[in-house]
C-alpha cells in the first residue's frame, strides 16, 4: 500500500495560510488530499480518487490503474475521478468502480458526462466506468479480499474504511461503533483518521485515535488526514514509539 494523499481536505499548505507548516521545507508536511493505492495480485486497487490524484499518480511513478474503491462521496475522495479517463486504454474496458449505493449515486450526479447514452465525439472523452456495489459483507477485488469496515463520519455521512490481510485503512472518521471495532482487532498496520489536536465535529482528534489505538493495539499505527496544525518532526517525537505520522508516498507492506 502506497499513501498517495495524506492530508485534509484543503492539502497542506492551505492557500492563503502563513502558518510555519503551511511554509516547512519538510516535505512531510506537504500534504496532498487524501487517497492511497493497493498492489494486489490482479493489479492497481485505488482507494478514492483525490482532487490530487494526477499529481500523485505521477509522483509515485504509477501508470496503471486497474479498480476503484470509494471510502465515502466527499469532493477531497471523489472529485478526482475524471483522471481515470486513460486507463480503460489500458485495461481493455471500462474501470470497475466499488462504492455504496449512496457514493455511487453521487458519482451519477457529478459525473453525469460519464454516463450520457449520447455518442461520444472522441473515445476518452469521459471517464468509462463499471460500477460495483458493496456494503458490509467482504468481497472480491483483484484476487484480494476485502472487508468493509463501517465508519461513522460526523452526524451526515456514513464511511467504509477497508481491511486487506492484517492491514486497515480508516480515514474519515471521528467515531468507530463496537461491530467494526471486532473486524479490526490483531492489525499489523492501522491507517487512521486524526485531523488535528482540538476536536472536530467530524474527524478524531489526535488523543481521541490513540484512544481508539489503545483499545485495538495493532502493531503499528500511521496517522493521516493531517491539517496544517500538524507539524510532522513536532508532534512525532510526542507520539508512542508504535504510532507515527502518516507522510504522501509512505509505503506499508501487506501482510
Amino acid at each position: 500500500m502506497i499513501l498517495l494523499g495524506t492530508g485534509t481536505s484543503v492539502g497542506v499548505p492551505a492557500i492563503g495560510c502563513g502558518c510555519s507548516v503551511c511554509h516547512s521545507t519538510d516535505p512531510r508536511n506537504n500534504r496532498t488530499r487524501s487517497s492511497a493505492i493497493v498492489g494486489l495480485p490482479g493489479g492497481n486497487l485505488l482507494i478514492d480518487t483525490a482532487p490530487d490524484l494526477r499529481q500523485q499518480l505521477l509522483r509515485e511513478r504509477i501508470g496503471i490503474v486497474h479498480s476503484v474503491l470509494y471510502t465515502h462521496e466527499h469532493a477531497d475522495h471523489l472529485h478526482g475521478m475524471d483522471d481515470i479517463r486513460l486507463f480503460p486504454f489500458m485495461i481493455g474496458g471500462p474501470v470497475p468502480v466499488y462504492a455504496s449505493k449512496h457514493v455511487q449515486e453521487r458519482i451519477v450526479r457529478v459525473f453525469d458526462y460519464a454516463f450520457q447514452k449520447r455518442e461520444p465525439t472522441h473515445a476518452g472523452a469521459a471517464p468509462q466506468l463499471h460500477l460495483v456495489t458493496i456494503g458490509d459483507e467482504p468481497f472480491e477485488v483483484l484476487g484480494a479480499r476485502i472487508q468493509p469496515i463501517p465508519l461513522i463520519h460526523g452526524p451526515y455521512c456514513n464511511v467504509y474504511g477497508f481491511r486487506i490481510g492484517n492491514v486497515a485503512y480508516c480515514t474519515d472518521t471521528n467515531r468507530i461503533e463496537s461491530s467494526s471495532m471486532e473486524l479490526l482487532q490483531n492489525l499489523d498496520t492501522l491507517v487512521l483518521d486524526a485531523l488535528r489536536f482540538t476536536p472536530h465535529p467530524t474527524h478524531f482528534s489526535i488523543e481521541e485515535a490513540l484512544h481508539v489505538i489503545d483499545l485495538l493495539r495493532p502493531k503499528t499505527t500511521y496517522l493521516t488526514h493531517l491539517s496544517h496544525d500538524v507539524d510532522f518532526e513536532t508532534v512525532s517525537a510526542q507520539l508512542p514509539g508504535h504510532v507515527h505520522l502518516a507522510y504522501d508516498g509512505l509505503r506499508i507492506p501487506l501482510t
